[in-house]
């Protein structure tokens, strides 16, 4: 089970560096910004989230997280019309709600694994998945995705919350997973098919 995770992580860190390509290139950036922005869209969420739990940040030993995210990135760059297709967008999503659900894991994983409560083990599930994608936002002036009604981080936390509830349960390992897993998947599946999102309060009008 810790090899699919390792796969599904290795995954999510590609698709995520991805998007942040995509955005590097609706802002004209270059060959460096290209991997600048991918890498932290990436790897950003997990070196958060490493660093708030005084654990040595992953990808300093694990280099080839870095090599992974900057060649995503650079694919964008060389492939650009490869990516924006209709097709290429619909499969980018579900690809980025399977990178999410997995993400959302392994940092509830890694909270636990320190000895964190439970509520703070789902706070770090919901930031390794999301807080790439805010960090990425912020640096390319973008209004950031998790701040609007999106169902994004919030499917990060449901499936975070599955995780850490039935391992505090002491559950298989095996059905922890696949139903923290899953849970994350269904519920921004939900968002993107169905386009349910959270209640928003109403913008002002002054």
């Amino acid at each position: 089970m810790d090899e699919l995770l390792k796969i599904l992580d290795y995954f999510g860190v590609v698709v995520f560096a991805i998007s942040g390509g995509l955005t590097a290139a609706r802002k004209g950036m270059d060959l460096v910004g290209f991997a600048l922005i991918g890498t932290v869209t990436g790897i950003g969420g997990g070196t958060l989230r490493d660093l708030l739990l005084d654990k040595p940040v992953y990808w300093l030993t694990e280099w080839e997280y870095v090599l992974l995210t900057v060649l995503a990135a650079w694919s964008v760059f060389l492939f650009a019309r490869a990516f924006t297709t209709r097709t290429a967008a619909a499969w980018l999503n579900w690809a980025d709600a399977v990178g999410l659900a997995a993400f959302s894991l392994i940092g509830a994983q890694a909270a636990l694994a320190v000895g964190t409560s439970p509520f703070i083990a789902v706070v770090m599930g919901m930031m390794t998945a999301s807080f790439g994608g805010l960090i990425r936002d912020i640096l390319c002036n973008e209004p950031p995705m998790i701040l609007h009604r999106e169902v994004y981080a919030s499917a990060a936390a449901f499936g975070a919350i599955v995780f850490v509830g039935l391992h505090e349960l002491a559950a298989p390992a095996l059905l922890t997973l696949t139903a923290g897993f899953f849970t994350t998947l269904i519920v921004r599946g939900l968002g993107i098919v169905y386009g349910l999102h959270l209640p928003a309060f109403p913008r002002s009008e002054a």
